[in-house]
């Protein structure tokens, strides 16, 4: 992970803890069910640990690494989770150990070639290698309008999205992925969140955090009357929804 990512992540470690959306159960019976061993799982660039306490419910073991301590300070303690600090492209974890590597809305933060080669170091033969991101959320047609205004193409922050972000937009179908890959079926994140809350959510993103720094303000104020109009009352609950963009595969030798 480059450093300009693991500062920033850093940085906004609390708010992430707090404010992002948490990925769906079926998502881990899926990855439990297609792994052939159910002993130990690495998720890599873990944050707080959201996907690990999931993956812990179906693996003895869960290795949970990030390469910043900032993140690690908010993780999420269960009994069979190990949190360690370092990063993807240096894994400090045995040959061919490891039965499922996971990379929850990171992957296209890493060095890929670096991180593969890791991965196929410490991955037992045949085990499962499974990269997912997700994109702009969705509300209803006339909110999703504004927020595309703060998406990669949007007219408000396109220039202040690290450029690793176009694998996200591209949902992950354009990320380097030399593995014999599974089709996986289609997997969403759904919550219910107040006006306030979606805020506190997009306020976490990189983007944001450049455009407040380059321009002494928060992009946001552009747009909060806006969504206010349609949101109703700032304390009324909407669904929101975002598709999980997934890639994986089988690691081989």
């Amino acid at each position: 992970m480059n450093k300009s990512a693991v500062d920033h992540f850093s940085y906004t470690s609390r708010e992430y803890s707090f404010s992002r959306p948490f990925y769906p159960v079926v998502l881990y019976k899926y990855l439990s069910d297609i792994t052939l061993d159910n002993s130990i799982a690495w998720d890599c660039a873990t944050g707080n640990g959201q996907a690990a306490i999931g993956l812990c419910k179906y693996f003895k073991k869960v290795i949970a690494s990030d390469a910043s301590g900032g993140q690690l300070d908010y993780q999420f303690n269960r009994g069979n989770i190990d949190y360690q600090m370092f990063p993807a492209e240096n894994a400090d974890l045995k040959d061919e150990s490891i039965d499922l590597v996971t990379v929850a809305q990171a992957a296209h933060w890493f060095d890929l070639d670096k991180f593969y080669k890791e991965v196929k170091r410490v991955g037992k033969r045949n085990s499962i290698l499974a990269i997912w991101s997700y994109g702009m959320h969705k509300i209803d047609d006339d909110i999703d309008k504004i927020s595309a205004r703060l998406n990669v193409d949007g007219d408000l922050l396109e220039k202040y999205w690290p450029k690793e972000t176009s694998y996200v937009k591209e949902d992950y179908k354009t990320i380097p992925f030399p593995f014999k890959e599974i089709a996986a079926p289609k997997f969403e994140m759904t919550i219910n969140w107040s006006l306030d809350e979606l805020v506190s959510y997009m306020q976490t993103w990189s983007a944001v955090k450049r455009f407040s720094k380059d321009k002494n303000s928060n992009p946001l104020n552009l747009i909060i009357a806006e969504l206010e109009k349609l949101w109703g009352k700032r304390d009324i609950q909407k669904t929101v929804k975002w598709d999980i963009n997934i890639r994986v595969g089988k690691i081989q030798r």
